[in-house]
């Protein structure tokens, strides 16, 4: 293959279907033995950006397809307490049980700040940042 075989977007949206499906691949059967389970994703800016949005975006896309499993989505949430009230209201008024926050200024402080109030749901980042110890 030649370097012009690949671009950034198709990048981008392979490693955002490999983060989605890491998270939710162990939940899969689970899912399809109880009621749905409801995962937040959650973007900096619009989902048809072009770039890291849409990437993520498209990635959702195909987490939807997957049996037991209700995605919601929020686009342009600014990496401000905003994004906390965002996470806090997929919780509360949708009942999402795991949350994927896109952007790398979602998750300190913003992230970490809701999982600690929230210990019964799971939050993923595919920005790597989880410490083991370290962060809820």
């Amino acid at each position: 293959m030649t370097r012009s075989d690949f671009n950034r977007r198709d990048v981008l949206k392979g490693v955002g279907a490999v983060g989605a499906t890491a998270a939710l691949g162990g939940l899969s059967g689970l899912a399809q033995a109880q009621a749905p389970i409801t995962v937040g994703f959650i973007y900096v800016g619009p989902r048809d950006d072009y770039g890291y949005n849409q990437a993520q975006a498209e990635s959702v896309a195909q987490v939807k397809k997957l049996p037991g499993i209700k995605a919601i989505e929020e686009e342009n949430v600014p990496e401000t307490t905003g994004v906390q009230k965002t996470m806090q209201g997929m919780i509360a008024q949708d009942g999402a049980t795991l949350l994927f926050p896109t952007s790398f200024g979602y998750f300190d402080p913003h992230m970490l700040a809701v999982a600690g109030k929230n210990p019964n749901v799971r939050f993923a980042h595919c920005g790597g940042m989880w410490t083991e110890g370290k962060h809820p």
